[in-house]
C-alpha cells in the first residue's frame, strides 16, 4: 500500500560545512536511541557538517531533553565568548619568540561560533499508565518553546510510539518490517534549518 507520508527533498542541497550542530539524546530506550543517533551523524556528515563541529551529549529520559538542549544552546555562547576573551589562551612564550614545544598535542582549534541547530533525540513508549502522554505533551512543548525563544532550531527527534515495534521500525531496524530511520530525516533538517536561520539572520531570502 502506498503512502503520502514522508518529507520531500529540498530543491537545493544544503551545505553544511559551515555549520556546528549538537545533538542531545535520551538513554531510554538505547537499541532504537542508538540507531537513530548513527543515522542523523551519518546525515550531517554527508551533508559536509564536519565532524569536529559535531557535539553530541546525552541526559537520562526524554524529560530531561529540554533542559539539556537550553543549556546546550546557552553554553555554546559563553564557549565562543571565553575564546574571544583569551586570545593568548595556551600559548608559552618562556623568553623566546615561539610557542614551547612539548609532548603534549596541540589542543584543539578555538570555538568560533554557537550552534546552528540542536538535534534532540528521545524514545517514548506506550505503557500502561498516564505516563506517556504527559511525558510527550511536556516535551514537546517545552522543545518548541527552546527554538522560539532562543532563535536557534530545535529538531524535534523524539519518537512517541505506541508499541516497541513502532519504535524499531521508525529506526529502521524493525523486526518484521525494517522500516526507515528517521534519525536521517532530523540530521537533514538540523542542516537545512542551520542554514536557513544563517541566511534569515542577514536579511536573505530566496525570492
Amino acid at each position: 500500500m502506498s503512502t503520502i507520508k514522508g518529507i520531500s527533498q529540498p530543491e537545493t542541497k544544503h551545505d553544511g560545512s559551515s555549520l556546528r550542530i549538537a545533538i542531545v539524546h535520551a538513554r531510554w530506550n538505547k537499541v532504537v536511541i542508538d540507531a537513530l543517533l548513527a543515522g542523523a551523524i551519518a546525515k550531517l556528515k554527508e551533508s559536509g557538517v564536519k565532524e569536529s563541529n559535531i557535539v553530541v551529549e546525552s541526559v537520562p529520559g526524554s524529560f530531561e531533553l529540554p533542559l539539556a538542549c537550553s543549556r546546550v544552546i546557552a553554553g555554546s555562547h559563553i564557549q565562543v565568548a571565553s575564546n574571544q576573551t583569551d586570545l593568548l589562551g595556551g600559548l608559552n612564550f618562556s623568553g623566546s619568540m615561539s610557542p614551547m614545544r612539548s609532548g603534549t598535542p596541540a589542543p584543539p582549534p578555538p570555538v568560533n561560533q554557537p550552534f546552528d541547530a540542536v538535534i534532540a533525540i528521545g524514545v517514548l513508549i506506550k505503557g500502561s499508565t498516564m505516563h506517556f502522554e504527559y511525558i510527550c505533551d511536556a516535551v514537546s512543548h517545552s522543545l518548541m518553546k527552546i527554538q522560539v525563544d532562543t532563535g536557534v532550531p530545535v529538531i524535534f527527534g523524539v519518537l512517541t510510539a505506541l508499541t516497541e515495534d513502532q519504535a524499531l521500525e521508525r529506526a529502521g531496524i524493525g523486526r518484521e518490517k525494517k522500516g526507515h530511520n528517521h534519525g536521517e530525516d532530523w540530521g537533514l533538517a538540523a542542516v537545512e534549518m542551520g542554514s536557513h536561520c544563517k541566511r534569515w539572520a542577514q536579511g536573505k531570502f530566496s525570492s
